[in-house]
């Protein structure tokens, strides 16, 4: 972890010399990416390419997207960024956000302007992260543990206690891996499924990247978590492997928003933008954070994950980033597991 501030401030050096823009008004950013030097990392590359200041506040999707609903009559943000694009749909139809449509849509990836298209102009797509679960190494070997290979393993009374996962209500990631089981398994066996994990589980975090934190620590066994996020930590050092589950895993559009009625709106659409070209995308990648950028024009390492070597679900967004059908799940998911004591 001190690698990636270190890292960090090599570019706050870099992005504060006198080369940088002059003052050019102020701007609220909403970050939902749990690292911290991502979100600092976008505040400072858009401050050096504008002389915008911009103010972070950074919080879990569920978090922010509740955040951005109680404020709706008088909007402390200007951007949303970061966060499965779930939320960001249901956002853009409770009339939440901004219509924008960018001139620099055409660089992206054709499932990142889908994003687009889907929620009319209101949200692009600005990383891709694939589903996965991650397992500390050292706990397997320790305690003798079989890898699971699919989802449907994970139910064996072997792996009771050492399964952490988050709760949907306010992790984006736990979202999607809700919305992904229903599609896996059907709606009914996915909570059939659910319930028998549920026992096995030894909490539920509240933000999507708490399970994997526990992982990297050796506080638990296994984690729900996204694929970049178990190679940052296996770059940095730490005992810890994927797992994608054999039947298949679901996959979040990590997306941008501008928050309707932003008081900022002309820096708003100005980091929007910037925030879709080459140069914003390969920050997140300087501090090792390997999502997969949304613009063509990004070059890759070798760490960010090959689509093409994963079996994805064809994960459906319009459904899953409805107001009515995140609300119903949601409530189910409240009513049969988290209720339910372990």
């Amino acid at each position: 972890m001190n690698n990636v501030f270190i890292r960090l401030a090599a570019l706050v050096a870099v992005l504060a010399s006198p080369g940088a823009a002059s003052a050019q008004g102020t701007l609220a950013v909403y970050c939902s990416s749990p690292n911290t030097a991502w979100c600092q990392g976008m505040a400072i590359g858009f401050e050096k390419a504008t002389g915008v200041k911009v103010a972070v506040t950074q919080k879990a999707t569920g978090e922010l997207f509740a955040q951005i609903k109680a404020e709706a009559n008088n909007p402390k943000g200007d951007v949303w960024w970061a966060g499965p694009g779930d939320a960001f749909l249901q956002a853009a139809e409770e009339g939440l956000l901004e219509t924008y449509r960018s001139q620099n849509l055409g660089q992206l990836q054709d499932w990142a302007k889908r994003e687009a298209e889907l929620s009319k102009y209101r949200v692009v797509g600005v990383y891709g992260g694939i589903l996965a679960l991650g397992y500390n190494t050292e706990i397997f070997a320790k305690k003798k543990l079989p890898i699971p290979k699919c989802w449907k393993d994970l139910t064996d009374p072997l792996y009771k206690g050492e399964v952490m996962l988050s709760n949907p209500n306010s992790s984006g990631t736990a979202y999607m891996m809700l919305a992904s089981l229903v599609q896996i398994f059907g709606e009914d066996e996915a909570f059939k499924y659910m319930k028998a994990l549920n026992a096995n589980v030894n909490q539920y975090a509240r933000s999507g990247i708490g399970p994997m934190a526990a992982v990297t620590r050796g506080e638990t066994a296994i984690g729900s978590t996204v694929l970049h996020g178990v190679i940052n930590e296996i770059m940095r050092g730490f005992p810890v492997q994927p797992i994608l589950p054999c039947e298949g895993v679901g996959y979040e559009v990590g997306s941008m928003a501008i928050i309707k009625g932003a008081r900022n709106l002309d820096n708003a659409k100005k980091f929007f933008d910037w925030a879709l070209t080459p140069e914003a995308q390969k920050i997140g990648l300087d501090i090792k954070e390997f999502a997969i950028p949304t613009n063509k024009n990004v070059a890759l390492p070798p760490q960010v994950p090959n689509l093409a070597a994963i079996k994805l679900i064809d994960y459906d967004t319009a459904k899953y980033g409805s107001a009515a059908e995140r609300k119903r799940l949601l409530e189910r998911w409240e009513k049969e597991i988290n209720s339910v004591a372990r």
